[in-house]
């Protein structure tokens, strides 16, 4: 077997720490001998060890002068747990192949270099994007500061997300709704606006029982903030929501000394138009390690999301059923009045979820930037 097959290898492990490794990176470890297979290892959960190290212990002595293939540069670092960079050189594996570098700021290098030093072959990158795409949020906020950022969209074919009287549930079937679970477990933060609320009083949270996934309840049991977007404090004392201890309502930073006192607040910066600022919340999300953030919200916050400029995925289901011209919209955006205005998207993928077509767009251009 080549590199890239037996990267790929390591890729399939890093997956298997799709919905549970969260704030650390997804990372898969295959070492090889001839070619051949001899151990595996992925990071299941924070804490607890390394892709490496799970590889290692599983060789044990075999590791002696095999090839390790690892989908993300070994850190260099000690934290929680030992450096991967230090463990594969006292194992004496014999050459490293890498699929990407390491953007967080402790490593960026020192972990190869250290293997070269102790005389280590290193190879790669290997498969380097598919790396990336496993780890978009890592990969964003170690260049930016900020969390990538997806849009669950939910419609019926004819454009629309609710009947005129604000029924709602369920235009999607089953399987869209499981998946929305999946998407919610593999993401450090979900966000949501009032109007939402108000309308719908939703959890949000992750139900082990809909993931059909490897680890469902640990995934389901990490606590993920839920933020309420709610700029002058209107959310019913009653919603679920406030129920979970995790959850915060992002209010105006002029709101948070009149807000009860128990409720918990994160004040935020306003836009010259009086709403909240989603870049200063996006800050102070990467600010407590969330890599990836999940918008399910209703149309006024969904629109302006879009136009913000900060939006780098979004996911919409479209279910095969009309609600008529009198039903909700699925967006308030403002008004565009020339093709040349027009908002672009990327079409990343289109399949079948059930009776229902998912959809992944990536956003091009906006017409409108943020504040």
């Amino acid at each position: 077997m080549n590199h890239e097959t037996l990267m790929a290898e390591a890729l399939r492990e890093a997956e298997r720490g799709l919905y549970t490794a969260q704030p650390n990176p997804r990372v898969g470890c295959v070492l090889a001998k001839d070619g051949r297979v001899i151990a595996r290892g992925f990071h299941r959960q924070t804490g607890q060890g390394h892709a490496e190290a799970n590889a290692l212990a599983s060789a044990g002595n075999s590791a002696q002068g095999a090839t390790a293939y690892v989908t993300l540069e070994p850190c260099s670092f000690v934290g929680r747990t030992p450096a991967c960079a230090a463990s594969l050189i006292k194992a004496g594996v014999k050459t490293v192949v890498y699929a990407m570098t390491d953007p967080h700021p402790g490593n960026r290098g020192r972990g190869l270099e250290m293997l070269v030093a102790a005389g280590i072959e290193v190879i790669g990158p290997v498969l380097e994007a598919s790396a990336q795409r496993l780890n978009p949020g890592h990969v964003k906020r170690y260049a930016t500061g900020l969390p990538y950022v997806r849009l669950k969209l939910a419609m019926s074919l004819d454009g629309k997300t609710a009947l005129a009287n604000g029924q709602s549930q369920w235009i999607t079937g089953t399987a869209a709704r499981q998946d929305v679970q999946r998407l919610r477990a593999r993401s450090s933060a979900i966000v949501t606006g009032v109007d939402t609320v108000i309308a719908d009083d939703p959890a949000l949270t992750v139900r082990a029982a809909d993931l059909g996934i490897e680890f469902a309840e640990l995934a389901a049991s990490i606590p993920r903030p839920i933020v309420v977007m709610d700029s002058n404090l209107r959310i019913p004392l009653t919603a679920k929501l406030l129920k979970l201890p995790q959850s915060r309502v992002a209010c105006g930073s002029d709101r948070v000394a009149t807000a009860p006192a128990n409720l918990p607040v994160l004040g935020l910066e306003r836009r010259a138009d009086g709403r909240l600022d989603t870049h200063d919340l996006l800050v102070k999300l990467g600010a407590m390690d969330c890599n990836e953030v999940l918008f399910e919200c209703g149309a006024t916050l969904a629109g302006t999301l879009i136009q913000s400029g900060l939006l780098d995925e979004i996911v919409m289901y479209i279910a095969p059923r009309m609600m008529g011209q009198d039903a909700r919209s699925l967006l308030n955006i403002p008004t565009i009045d020339t093709m040349d205005d027009l908002i672009t998207l990327n079409m990343l993928d289109v399949r079948r979820v059930g009776q229902d077509l998912r959809l992944t767009i990536q956003p091009i251009s906006s017409s409108v930037e943020d504040d």
